[in-house]
């Protein structure tokens, strides 16, 4: 007689029993043992599998990332590798969707459509408020997605003669209103919060204003005497860093000064920058709030070299140490970007082509490139790739797939996005009908940690093929929204007047300039044809000078001599590619003459 007592409770699940006291042989109870543990092991892998698949629900679930507004409303799809549209999410066909958002941990999306802002939450797709404010035109989410700031155009009326309260403050769940005031430009608007949501701070009248625990009523720490133009609070949690900008008055430098908080007097800045010819700066802080990068802007280059202005870029961190980024190309800054890993930063400048270099935190090289995929850790080239017309370009939350579009205003035709892996291949591409205007396209938000980092693979993916690949269709000329899809029969310069009599009988200053420019190009033409540019040689120094006893001769032989030494320069100038007055290739063709005088006076 044998008493058996099986507990379960190894696989997370306490399950005891007890088998009946029974006679048995040895045989049979071996047997009975067999199928005890058979089950068992069945029963771990049907929970093993549980597991796993619960696992690829949360890891590998198509992304929602296809975040789409256009001339034809919102959508949403899903990312690789279905890009099938999201059905819980209730399309929004309004034409005049101002903006859109995610909230920075991905929880809340919303959106403005010139009638209210919605707000829906990612995990089922469905509204959970709206606002009914028809003017809204730009969105802030808090850092955990407590608040929505808003902001809209404020108008003067006999009954707000200062303006009307056109900045708020929203809880997004339930869409109450828990903060209004004035905020008239809309460059300066915007309210920043700490990561943790301790404290949030608003730039009004030149002074930062910081609130802390959520209590709209009353700030508790003013920066500034009304000298600030733009603030970034670090991201991390304490303690806490702010940068702010200081523009100079005529003839002074500005500033750029961090701040540790709640120490904000000017002495107590941990470290600052100066610099001249700043008309607005960008802040660009590393994930981890430990070191940021300032590019000052000038809206106009005085210089003429670029047409976008003049921009330098300059790095401070919370030690106090200060630098300016030296980029070894001249031209424009295109784009700047922090690593994830938050100990290197990428900038991309100069006129096009445009030079791509990694910097450490001590602003020193650590690689130069083209813009191409690379492996940053090991400096290898992964794919290189190209998207012509693109305006912008993001990553993916996964690391494994980024996104390049064009979108209007920048350019209101072929617009479309496509999606890429990082070797190279493109794996989806959705055009825009000429139409129609494709004006933001962004991926769903997720917080840092729920994609693992996954090895890099140099072997591209199976991509998809499309005509780009195999011809290139001729660019056509841009047309007006309202000239598309019709046929054009005027040409260019149509509408331009002939030219009259008058104003080629008294040419202006510019047209008898080009006039010159022009024949001083064709005499130069005709020279070079009698007289090739390669056999051209100073041909005074082969000729020996010989003086007579004839005082008068003499004078004429060393004037010809002069002009031969002024020809000789001039051959030289035009064989180094510089560009002759007429007068000076009249003197050229004058050589043989005067080489013929020459000999007759020598004789």
């Amino acid at each position: 007689m044998l008493l058996v007592t099986l507990n379960f409770d190894n696989i997370g699940v306490f399950l005891p029993f007890v088998t009946h006291v029974v006679h048995i042989t040895l045989g049979e109870f071996l047997l009975n043992l067999l199928i005890v543990f058979t089950s068992l092991i069945i029963y771990k892998l049907h929970m093993r599998k549980r597991e796993v698949s619960d696992l690829a629900v949360q890891f590998t679930f198509p992304l929602a990332i296809d975040i789409i507004r256009g001339s034809n409303g919102i959508n949403l799809a899903y990312g690789p590798p279905s890009y099938e549209p999201v059905k819980t999410f209730s399309k929004d066909d309004n034409k005049n969707c101002k903006t859109m958002l995610f909230s920075s941990d991905g929880q809340y999306f919303a959106w403005s459509n010139a009638s209210k802002v919605k707000i829906v939450l990612c995990k089922t797709w469905q509204i959970v408020t709206e606002i009914q404010r028809p003017k809204i035109c730009a969105l802030k989410f808090s850092s955990y997605s407590t608040y929505l700031a808003t902001w809209e155009p404020s108008f003067v009326t006999k009954e707000e003669p200062q303006g009307s309260q056109n900045f708020r403050i929203w809880k997004s769940e339930t869409g109450e209103q828990v903060q209004h005031l004035i905020q008239k430009r809309m460059g300066d608007w915007e309210p920043q919060w700490s990561s943790d949501e301790t404290f949030f701070g608003i730039l009004k009248g030149g002074n930062v204003l910081l609130y802390e625990n959520n209590n709209f009523d009353r700030y508790v720490h003013k920066i500034g005497k009304g000298n600030i133009a733009k603030f970034s609070i670090a991201p991390g949690n304490a303690p806490y860093h702010i940068l702010c900008y200081m523009p100079g008055s005529s003839g002074q430098p500005s500033f750029g000064r961090l701040f540790k908080y709640p120490k904000f007097e000017i002495g107590e800045a941990i470290a600052s920058k100066s610099f001249f010819q700043a008309d607005k700066v960008d802040m660009y802080w590393n994930q981890c709030g430990t070191n940021v990068l300032l590019m000052t802007n000038t809206e106009v280059d005085k210089t003429g070299a670029s047409y976008y202005g003049k921009q330098t870029l300059h790095h401070l961190n919370i030690k106090g140490e200060t630098a300016m980024v030296m980029l070894s190309k001249e031209g424009p800054i295109h784009a700047v970007e922090w690593s994830p890993r938050n100990t290197e930063f990428c900038v991309i400048y100069g006129f096009m082509p445009s030079k791509t270099t990694l910097f450490n935190c001590k602003c020193e090289t650590v690689f130069e490139s083209g813009i191409e995929l690379w492996d940053v850790i090991n400096r290898k080239l992964i794919a290189k790739t190209d998207a012509p017309d693109t305006t912008l370009l993001r990553w993916s939350p996964d690391g494994e797939h980024f996104m390049t579009a064009t979108t209007a205003p920048r350019l209101r035709i072929t617009n479309g996005f496509k999606i890429w892996h990082y070797t190279g291949s493109l794996i989806y591409q959705r055009p825009w009908n000429n139409q129609e205007e494709l004006w933001e396209v962004a991926w769903q938000s997720f917080p840092s940690n729920v994609f693992p980092q996954k090895p890099i693979s140099y072997k591209a993916v199976e991509g998809i093929v499309t005509n780009d690949n195999q011809s290139q269709a001729p660019k056509e000329a841009y047309r007006p929204p309202c000239a598309r899809g019709q046929n054009i029969t005027f040409k260019l310069h149509d509408d331009l007047e002939a030219p009259s009599k008058s104003s080629e009988s008294n040419p202006s200053k510019a047209a008898l300039k080009m006039k010159k420019n022009r024949e001083a190009k064709k005499a130069k033409k005709e020279l070079e044809s009698n007289n090739p540019t390669e056999h051209v040689s100073s041909t005074t120094t082969n000729i020996k000078i010989e003086l007579t006893d004839d005082p008068e001769k003499n004078k004429k032989i060393k004037k010809i001599t002069s002009k031969l030494d002024q020809i000789s320069k001039l051959k030289e100038q035009l064989k180094a590619g510089k560009q002759l007055e007429i007068n000076q290739l009249d003197k050229i063709k004058k050589e043989d003459e005067l080489l013929k005088e020459l000999e007759e006076l020598t004789l």
